[in-house]
């Protein structure tokens, strides 16, 4: 094998294959030729990328490589790093972009000769996106920053930095330093002609821009815990809450151009999401991130956002690129990059719980106007710095963690924004809108304010926090599935897969352009009401939640549903029970059934968000909810498979979750047909000529079945459906059981409702009488 050929772990292989990591682990076990490691660790080999291909090839697993995960295995299996390589194949794409001719003619060079040319080309896209390096030096070798976020000897980003350096490549706090990435040398780039050969190609597909954002994606994704991560939804949501709001001046609303600052900048997101012309101006303490962020941005100037508003030319008609943004490295609160600038809009999404965060060196910092941030504030430090850099009637946006809204030792800077005006809104939003996941952050609105304008005299707090799952299903009884909430509003389950941005984004906007008192949602709260000895902004503290049921006014009508709903399920009683001896009946297995093509086996891998179709979850199945419904995010679908490719429902399709040791099975009707297979279940499709769903169905419930087919490891069990068995019938008994099954699921269908609705109206009672709406008699 030759000495840089790319490598791939068992998770690149079986993204490769479009199968699980398990799989995998199958082959290397049954395969005595499939390929052995070269590298990686016992517990997590790599293989040489190239022998994997073949031998995927020669037993028919694998048709063609996809491009783009061709590409993504060559950044991957890098000699020089993925951070590096991700470097390299910017400043290519950039060249690809602006420079489609000098490209094409460079790439039909030899490598060598590609090599040597490559850099001069680079440098003039790069000073012209991004203006010339600092001190005008190219070609020397990049510093190696010491670690990004944490993480165990990173690559390089390649960043050409101006300002000292401390040893092994920590960054002194004494000034910032520039961001303009640094210009590969021949001798860098002769090993990634290659791989920027294949990522040119692949731009050609999807674009430079998309090509990019793939491939540091797919970074960011095998590495979540090295970096701050904001979702691109939550970056949308705070773009459009820093606009001004709908009954501003319509001058102001029209200014063509923008300056818009992000002094915690991470990976860019918040800035990317902003539309229209605008002045970008980023910050990042780290070199590696702040390189791949000017990248990224640079790529995305004529982004899909923008390009809805056509391209911006000049007077004269001539296309000119727009200019690139301004990206700095270094320490945003010891060391400033942009002491002088007032932004119209500041996008921050802040390190939370920071110590050392300069609070004894910065004590007589002038950014302090309403107070030294304590030690253990440093969220404040970073709202007062965001204060610091708009300019007078500008708008900011912060995520905020929800204790700085009412820790005591923060109480007087809080009261120094009220009084002062600075602060307009506290957003909470629910659990999983952003890292970490567990907690309902906060959104602060603040805006600057003006000499000889009198203060706002009120706050506007919202709670959006009862918005993270589906809306329950009104008209939902039996044998229709509710929309997935318990009573009280709660989603069971929870969590980033049932998150309904949709819902939150337009309950946030609404209160924030409105301004108006939503029962439950929003109120807008005078500021003397706030300013006690707590100070505290919570807005779950300000904001009654709404009885369950929609209040007292709103509990006759679930008083008769579920009158109603009981009424139905008495009449889906099944009869008694006929006693029977225990039947010997020839058995068959569902592996035998696909093996003889009387039905097939599908694994699910989608989850919410990775494809336009709803997604029916293992908690959907548990639970008898409607297939979960969220607008794509990108979010690759886990096991590896694409997330563009799902496996989609028809009815009579038959679905078994295969974790957790539960007996449960779901037939897929005519309401849940197209939706994708989620993952963690299976689905077996029969032949309806062959085998009668329902009649697969009801047997697979049987709890000695999932007994003797199910697996157990120290924590879970795990179900082989090939292992569950079935007894041999004719078709036409088969359906006089699938009739009897039928009846059944109707019947937990109908208690299922019965059991939401009977909830929503007890608890809605408790609340009626607790806060007086409801009297006893």
């Amino acid at each position: 094998m030759p000495e840089n050929a790319t490598e791939v772990t068992a998770a690149g292989i079986a993204r490769l294959a479009g199968v699980g990591r398990a799989a995998v682990s199958n082959w290397r076990r049954r395969y005595a030729d499939f390929p052995q490691p070269v590298g990686g660790t016992g517990t997590s080999p790599s293989f040489a990328l190239a022998e994997v291909e073949q031998w995927l090839r020669d037993q028919g697993k694998l048709a063609e490589v996809p491009l783009r995960e061709r590409v993504w295995q060559a950044v991957a299996g890098h000699p020089a790093g993925v951070g590096r390589a991700l470097i390299h194949v910017g400043c290519a794409l950039l060249l690809v972009r602006d420079r489609p001719t000098a490209w094409l003619e460079l790439a039909a060079a030899p490598d060598e000769r590609m090599a040597a040319l490559l850099p001069q080309a680079m440098e003039h896209v790069l000073t012209a996106r991004l203006g010339p390096a600092a001190d005008g030096v190219h070609g020397a070798s990049a510093p190696e920053p010491a670690g990004v976020h944490g993480a165990s000897a990173p690559e390089s980003a390649g960043v050409h930095t101006a300002g000292a350096q401390e040893p092994g490549g920590v960054h002194t706090a004494s000034a910032p330093q520039s961001a303009r990435v640094h210009t590969p040398t021949a001798q860098d780039l002769l090993p990634s002609v290659p791989l920027l050969r294949a990522a040119a190609e692949l731009a050609a597909g999807i674009g430079a821009g998309q090509a990019f954002e793939f491939l540091l994606g797919r970074q960011l994704d095998a590495n979540p815990r090295q970096y701050t991560l904001t979702p691109p939804q939550l970056a949308e949501l705070m773009v459009d809450l820093a606009e001004p709001p709908k009954d501003a001046d319509r001058a102001a609303r029209e200014q063509p151009v923008r300056s818009v600052l992000d002094p915690a900048a991470g990976t860019g997101a918040l800035l990317r999401a902003v539309g229209g012309p605008a002045a970008l101006y980023a910050q990042e303490a780290d070199p590696a991130l702040a390189a791949l962020t000017a990248l990224r941005l640079a790529l995305a100037a004529e982004g899909p956002r923008r390009a809805a508003e056509g391209p911006r030319r000049p007077a004269d008609g001539a296309h000119r690129a727009a200019p690139g943004p301004t990206v700095r490295t270094g320490d945003t609160l010891r060391a400033d990059a942009f002491p002088e600038l007032a932004a119209d809009t500041v996008l921050c999404h802040p390190p939370f719980n920071e110590r050392n965060w300069g609070h004894d060196e910065l004590a007589y910092d002038p950014r302090w106007e309403y107070g030294l941030p304590a030690r253990t504030e440093s969220e404040l430090a970073w709202v007062q710095h965001v204060l610091a850099r708009l300019r007078d009637g500008g708008t900011a946006v912060v995520l905020m963690p929800p204790a700085a809204a009412s820790r005591r030792s923060g109480r007087r800077i809080r009261a120094g924004l009220l009084r002062r005006g600075a602060l307009r809104a506290v957003i909470a939003l629910p659990a999983g809108a952003a890292p970490p996941y567990g907690i309902p952050l906060h959104l602060w609105i603040l805006c600057k304010p003006e000499p000889g304008v009198r203060p706002a005299a009120d706050l506007l707090l919202a709670d959006t926090s009862d918005l993270s799952g589906p809306a329950p299903d009104a008209s939902a009884g039996p044998g229709r599935p509710p929309g997935g909430k318990a009573a009280g509003g709660k989603t069971p389950g929870g969590g980033r897969e049932r998150f309904d941005w949709p819902a939150v984004r337009s309950a946030v906007l609404d209160a924030w352009r409105d301004r108006g008192d939503v029962e439950g949602v929003s109120r807008v709260v005078p500021v003397i009401e706030l300013l006690d000895d707590d100070v505290d902004l919570a807005p779950a503290r300000h904001l009654p939640r709404p009885a369950s049921g929609g209040g007292a006014s709103g509990l006759g009508e679930v008083r008769e549903r579920l009158t109603e709903t009981l009424r139905l399920t008495m009449g889906l009683v099944p009869p008694a029970a006929s006693p029977a001896e225990p039947a010997h009946r020839p058995l068959t297995t569902v592996g035998e059934l696909a093996r003889a093509g009387a039905l097939f086996l599908h694994s699910g891998t989608a989850v919410p968000g990775s494809t336009a179709a709803p997604v029916l979850t293992e908690h959907d199945v548990l639970t008898g909810a409607a297939p979960t419904a969220l607008p794509p995010t990108g979010q690759e679908a886990p096991g590896g498979a694409a997330a563009d490719d799902p496996v989609l429902l028809e009815p009579g399709d038959v679905v078994v979750p295969v974790l957790g040791g539960g007996t449960a099975a779901r037939v897929v009707d005519a309401a849940t047909a197209g939706a994708a297979l989620g993952r963690n279940l299976q689905l077996l499709r029969p032949d309806p000529a062959a085998v009668d769903p329902w009649f697969l169905a009801g047997f697979l419930r049987g709890t000695a079945n999932h007994r003797q087919a199910s697996s157990y490891a120290s924590t879970a069990a795990r179900l082989d459906a090939r292992r569950l068995q079935l007894p041999r019938m004719p078709l036409a008994e088969q359906q006089r059981y699938g009739e009897r099954f039928r009846e059944l699921a109707a019947f937990e269908d109908a208690l299922r409702t019965a059991g939401r609705l009977g909830g929503q109206l007890v608890q809605g009672m408790y609340d009626g009488l607790t806060d007086g709406t409801v009297t006893p008699g």
